[in-house]
């Protein structure tokens, strides 16, 4: 059976092991690691079996596959670690591959696989499906309630603050990659929805800050040869506003779906 090992310890990392520990998610994590060793030991000691916490070195030496859970920051260094022990990777922050292509030929190089669940998104499998053909263009629209987007990169440079908005205001319209620099821990599904049809240059995304809503909403457009595809989705958060439950879902899913002998879906 594939062993687990997790780096990062925030919303999501403690998610995962909530869901181990409680048997929604089989496959065994065997260590974790994280940037704040307080923090995540403080967290490991509130589980009735946790598992052990070590180097980010012993984590790659003794899991089959690594769960970056920690931000796109670590993604490059954690990629070229793992891939050149002969491990595989899961990359949450998929959005630093928009900046660092290398780490896809690093995988191929060293015939290992990077997993990218789907995150906060549905349809990405229609989308994949289109881009065989001919896409004519991909609009994604997300909706967030002010504190999820407060302190963002693209607002900070600008001195915004969204804290005292009074009503729904578009902050941000531009391309999936000025998105995901501008917005990392926001729209990190822009990304995804990039890799699956068109590329980060040609998906459009927007983002509007909301008074008062509690959910992270996206609204997909995609257009083509194929057809029409609207996709809209409306995600509850977790304890992290900037992160939804249904990314936390579709990762555990992803690692259950790793042994499962059917495999469904594009």
């Amino acid at each position: 059976m594939t062993t687990i090992g997790i780096v990062g310890c925030g919303a999501v990392g403690q998610a995962l092991l909530k869901a181990s520990e409680s048997g929604a998610m089989t496959l065994p994590i065997i260590g974790i690691t994280s940037r704040t060793d307080e923090t995540a030991k403080a967290f490991l000691a509130t589980l009735k079996n946790p598992p052990g916490y070590c180097s980010r070195d012993e984590l790659i030496a003794n899991a089959d596959l690594m769960v970056e859970a920690a931000g796109g920051d670590v993604v490059p260094d954690l990629a070229r670690a793992t891939f050149e022990a002969g491990k595989d990777l899961m990359a949450i922050s998929i959005g630093a591959l928009l900046d660092h292509p290398e780490i896809l030929e690093m995988a191929k190089e060293r015939g290992c696989k990077l997993y990218a669940p789907s995150g906060a998104i549905a349809g990405l499998d229609g989308i994949k499906s289109a881009s065989s053909g001919r896409i004519d263009h991909v609009t994604m629209t997300t909706r967030k309630p002010l504190k999820a987007l407060e302190g963002s990169p693209y607002l900070v440079e600008r001195g915004i603050s969204v804290l005292g908005f009074t009503e729904e205001q578009e902050i941000f319209s531009g391309t999936a990659r000025e998105a995901c620099k501008g917005f990392p821990a926001n729209v990190n599904v822009s990304a995804a929805v990039s890799f699956a049809g068109i590329g980060p240059d040609k998906t459009r995304i927007r983002i509007f800050a909301v008074p008062g809503l509690e959910r992270n909403c996206h609204d997909i457009l995609v257009e083509g040869e194929f057809g029409r595809l609207h996709i809209e989705i409306e995600n509850i958060p977790t304890e992290n506003p900037r992160t939804g439950r249904l990314t936390v879902m579709s990762i555990i899913t992803t690692l259950q779906g790793i042994e499962n002998p059917l495999q469904i879906g594009t």
